[in-house]
């Protein structure tokens, strides 16, 4: 019997769930979309039944469409955004909001109604922020828990636990309410490294409750990514999913750290995953630097132990808006109409690049089509290196131009801006001691050539793309074969299941001079904005 394995990726918008052999190849992936609702005020939320049941729906098609036998699949593993699930203490869905609407359950990562709670906490100064960065984010949950406390205290009160979305299919699946070290770590303040909550953090922010409460409702038990979690799959869950009771479960991770797992250990690349940082481009980036010692590197969060590779430390960046950000910024310029209508179906940023591509002699020259065109497409604040989610997107060069070349241009121009974002993380981390030779690229954003050529031109170094087409669902199958025993430990299964395909070098000095001007542009602009903020 053929050994295979079903890796679950759960991202803002949708469910997918691929179907992987031994080797790490790809059989088939299947999409189910996932609602959020907005609302003013940030507002982003979820139903964690509806997340689960499109997980369930997807793996079973899955499933049918790879054509094999349930016994087949050895161990299933979950990724998922950092978003937080609140449930009742029999399990039930806690409404995070509008108490109408109980389902909603979920509030997503992209969520910053905590904001003013994230400030609060941060005035503290308090000791365990030294491994966020020095500063906690909206997007994190400690914030997100004291808003609840503050304006749901019913829905606080009545809780019985509190996941990270990753646990909560985890526990979906298995029923275990073991925690991943990944996602309690980045996002939770848990101290890895001393294997240990800080209950001072918990009083001093006005959570003190979780403290005396021994940490039940946030995890007690906290183990490495990739370690199976109770029995494997329940009854239940598995007549859900398609598959056999006992199948192997893993303790999972953020769906950018499942990218850092497909792409950074690559055989054909670095292969050493300290020397390669794993960029996650999707709605929002992460970027995921693996060092053997901690570096503290202000603005970036982390230093994380175990929250990637069992073993290394991790400090994680990223822009908050990424593809999300390109498509902002293309939505607003007057030919965005006519562009969707000749695009044809086809993604318009897919169709944009490709535009770029025909006018230019090559992927590289394409900056030559933005000429005095600057963005800083921080629409959603700025994640790292300055940790400030009040900055703002800034667009210079404008003129009258109506027509779809310049909004080619601009399209140019957004994912340039994203490239010397990815740049100054890089730089700010090897001035702290976590420098990296390449980039492996992975996330649904980031697949065009176009792309990987101007974001290797824009920060100078190779990228690698993997010869797996869906990465973070590779890194999340890895998961699997570790939990279920077919591979020893993650560091070993990655260049066992995951290889290049294709590297796209920097295009030398000519390329070189014109980005590092453009580059010294971003900075000016990026500094221009925060003292226009500053200012009375």
């Amino acid at each position: 019997m053929t050994d295979h394995f079903i890796g679950v990726d759960v991202g803002t918008g949708s469910a997918r769930a691929g179907v992987f052999d031994a080797a790490g190849e790809l059989l088939c992936t299947v999409k189910r979309d996932i609602t959020t609702h907005k609302a003013p005020g940030g507002i982003a939320e979820q139903s964690g039944d509806q997340v689960w049941d499109a997980v369930c729906e997807a793996t079973r098609a899955a499933l049918t469409a790879a054509g094999i036998d349930p016994a087949e699949v050895r161990g299933v593993g979950f990724d998922a955004t950092c978003s937080m699930v609140v449930r009742g203490k029999d399990g039930e869905a806690l409404a995070i909001g509008d108490p109408v609407h109980p389902e909603r359950d979920i509030i997503v990562w992209m969520d910053h109604r905590a904001i003013p709670q994230a400030a609060r906490i941060n005035t503290q100064e308090h000791a365990v922020l030294k491994y966020v960065g020095g500063a906690i984010s909206p997007e994190m949950q400690t914030p997100k828990l004291l808003w609840l406390k503050e304006n749901r205290p019913e829905t606080y009160a009545a809780a019985g636990h509190f996941f990270d979305l990753t646990d909560f299919l985890g526990w979906k699946a298995s029923g275990s309410l073991a925690r991943s070290s990944c996602t309690v770590t980045c996002k939770w303040t848990y101290l890895a490294h001393e294997s240990r909550w800080d209950p001072d953090y918990f009083h001093a922010i006005g959570l003190g409750d979780l403290a005396d409460g021994a940490f039940a409702r946030i995890g007690q038990e906290i183990v490495e990514p990739g370690t199976a979690l109770g029995a494997g799959l329940t009854e239940k869950a598995a007549a859900a999913l398609g598959l056999i009771p006992g199948t192997a479960v893993a303790a999972g991770l953020i769906d950018a750290h499942a990218g850092g797992i497909g792409t950074v250990g690559a055989s054909g690349g670095d292969e050493d995953p300290t020397s390669c940082l794993g960029y996650v481009f999707g709605t929002s980036s992460c970027t995921m630097t693996t060092t053997a010692e901690p570096a503290f590197v202000p603005g970036v969060w982390g230093p994380y132990y175990s929250a990637m590779l069992p073993g290394a430390w991790l400090s994680e960046g990223g822009q908050s808006a990424a593809g999300a950000a390109i498509d902002q910024l293309v939505a607003m310029h007057p030919a965005y109409g006519a562009a969707q209508e000749k695009a044809a179906g086809q993604p318009l940023p897919v169709w944009l690049a490709d535009r770029a591509l025909a006018t230019s002699r090559d992927a590289s020259d394409a900056v030559s089509l933005v000429r005095n065109l600057h963005v800083v497409p921080e629409f959603l604040g700025n994640r790292a290196p300055f940790a400030d989610p009040h900055a703002r997107a800034v667009i210079v060069g404008l003129g009258m131009e109506q027509g779809i070349a310049s909004l080619v241009a601009l399209y140019v121009a957004g994912i340039c801006g994203l490239g010397y974002g990815l740049r100054q993380i890089i730089e700010t981390q090897a001035a702290h001691g976590a420098p990296v030779s390449s980039v492996a690229i992975s996330g649904g954003a980031g697949q065009h050539p176009l792309i990987r050529q101007l974001l290797a031109d824009a920060t100078d170094l190779p990228v690698h793309a993997t010869c797996s087409p869906e990465p973070v669902l590779l890194g999340a199958a890895i998961l699997g074969a570790v939990a279920a025993g077919t591979q020893p430990d993650i560091r070993s299964a990655m260049p066992q299941m995951s290889r290049i395909d294709q590297t796209f070098a920097p295009s030398g000095d000519a390329a070189r001079r014109v980005h590092d001007q453009r580059f010294d542009a971003f900075l000016k602009l990026q500094r221009v904005a925060r003292d226009l903020r500053a200012a009375p």
